[in-house]
C-alpha cells in the first residue's frame, strides 16, 4: 500500500501558490485496510476516507467507466490492482495530474509539469469529455490563474466547444453550476470564468439569460470588483446587472442562488437611476428597498457596484449620508414622547422624510 499526495496541493505547491486542502490517493489497498487504521469512510459511489487525526481525504486509486449521461454516469474501479498513472488518468487538467510521494518526488505521467510551466490549461485525455461539469471547472481554474497568464489550450477549447454543442450541460444541477460559478466569482479574476464560457459556446447553454447581458463594460467592472476585493455577492450583482428584475429572479431562482447574492442582484437589477428620484417619499422607498436600516451592508454593496458600472452617477454621497442620517433616528425618542402603534409609524415616517428634505434629496 502507497499513499501519494494528488491534485491540486501539488499544482498549488510547484506553483508557489496558497492552498488550504491537501489529498490523498491510496495505491494497492482494499477499503477494510484504511478502516483497520481508524480511517473513517465517506462517500457513497467510491470509497474516501477521512484520515483519523488531520481529517485530510485519502481515496483509493480507481478508474470511472461513462455508464450514462451527465456528470453522474459513471461506474467506478477501485480494485487493488489500479495503479497511480490509471488514477491520474482520469482527472480533467494535465496540471492536476501530478503527484508527490513521501520523498518529494513528482509523479507526472501527463506533461502537467511542462503545461505548468507554460500557464496552459490542457485537458487529460478524450475522456474528458464525458463530464460536462469539467467545462465549468476549467473556466474556474481560468479565473483562479488567468492573472498569472494562464490560457486553455487549442485542443481542449476546441473539445469544450464540442461539448457545449452536444446538449450533456443540461444534465448538471443547478446546485453544482452555483457552486463552480460563485467559486470562480471569488477568484482574481473572475471575468476570465465568464470569457471561457463565452469562448467555447457554454455560457448560452448553461445561462440561457446571460449571453445578451454580458459585454465588455460589466466584464470589466466585475473584474474592477474583483482587483477592490469587493465580495463574491458584489461581483454576480455586477455579473446580473445588464438583465431586468424579472429575468434575474428566474436566473437567480434557476440557480438555486444563495439568498444574499440574489437579493443584491435583484435589487441591482432594478437599476434605478438616482436621477430618477424626483421626491423625499421616493428617495425612502429606495432606502427601504435596501432594508437600510438593519442590513446597511447591502446598500453598501450597491453603491459600491454603481460606482463601477455608473461612474457618473454623481448622487450615491448623497444616498449614503440619506441612510447613515435616518439610521440615527431612534424609535425610543418618539415612544418616550407617548408616540405608540399607528401614530408612532406616521411620527417616524414623517422625521425621516423632514430630515430628507434638509438633506435636499428631493430637489
Amino acid at each position: 500500500m502507497k499513499t501519494y499526495l494528488v491534485g491540486g496541493a501539488v499544482r498549488d505547491k510547484l506553483l508557489g501558490y496558497p492552498f488550504h486542502e491537501r489529498d490523498w490517493v491510496v495505491v494497492g489497498a482494499l477499503p477494510e485496510d484504511l478502516l483497520k487504521q481508524d480511517f473513517q469512510q465517506v462517500g457513497k459511489d467510491f470509497p474516501v476516507f477521512l484520515h483519523p487525526s488531520s481529517k485530510e481525504e485519502y481515496a483509493l486509486a480507481r478508474t470511472e467507466r461513462k455508464s450514462g449521461a451527465g456528470y453522474h454516469g459513471f461506474v467506478c474501479d477501485f480494485s487493488p490492482n489500479i495503479t497511480l498513472e490509471d488514477d491520474l488518468s482520469r482527472r480533467d487538467l494535465t496540471i492536476n495530474a501530478m503527484a508527490e510521494d513521501d520523498n518529494g518526488d513528482i509523479i507526472d505521467p501527463y506533461g502537467g509539469m511542462n503545461d505548468l510551466n507554460n500557464h496552459i490549461l490542457r485537458h487529460v485525455s478524450p475522456a474528458f469529455s464525458e463530464d460536462p461539469l469539467r467545462i465549468l471547472r476549467v473556466a474556474r481554474f481560468a479565473a483562479r490563474y488567468a492573472h498569472l497568464g494562464f490560457t486553455v489550450a487549442k485542443e481542449t477549447k476546441d473539445l469544450m466547444c464540442a461539448m457545449s454543442d452536444n446538449g450533456e450541460l443540461s444534465t448538471i444541477a443547478a446546485e453544482r453550476i452555483w457552486v463552480e460559478l460563485y467559486k470562480a466569482l471569488k477568484e482574481q479574476s473572475p471575468a476570465a470564468f465568464f470569457t471561457v464560457l463565452l469562448d467555447c459556446r457554454a455560457l448560452h447553454a448553461l445561462f440561457p439569460l446571460w449571453p445578451p447581458a454580458l459585454n465588455t463594460a460589466v466584464l470589466d467592472s466585475v473584474a474592477r470588483a474583483a482587483d477592490l476585493n469587493m465580495d463574491a455577492d458584489i461581483r454576480f450583482a455586477i455579473a446580473c446587472s445588464a438583465l431586468n428584475v424579472d429575468h434575474c429572479k428566474i436566473l437567480c431562482s434557476e440557480l438555486r442562488a444563495s439568498n444574499s447574492a440574489a437579493w443584491l442582484a435583484e435589487r441591482f437589477s432594478a437599476n434605478i437611476p438616482l436621477s430618477s428620484l424626483s421626491n423625499n417619499e421616493e428617495w425612502l422607498a429606495l432606502l427601504e428597498a435596501f432594508d437600510y436600516a438593519r442590513r446597511p451592508q447591502h446598500l453598501e454593496a450597491f453603491i459600491a457596484a454603481t460606482t463601477l458600472l455608473i461612474p457618473e452617477e454623481d448622487r450615491l454621497g448623497q444616498l449614503q449620508l440619506a441612510a447613515a442620517t435616518l439610521r440615527d433616528i431612534k424609535p425610543a425618542e418618539f415612544i418616550a414622547q407617548g408616540f405608540n402603534g399607528p401614530e408612532l409609524g406616521r411620527a417616524l415616517r414623517a422625521e425621516k422624510i423632514r430630515h430628507l428634505a434638509e438633506l435636499g434629496c428631493g430637489v
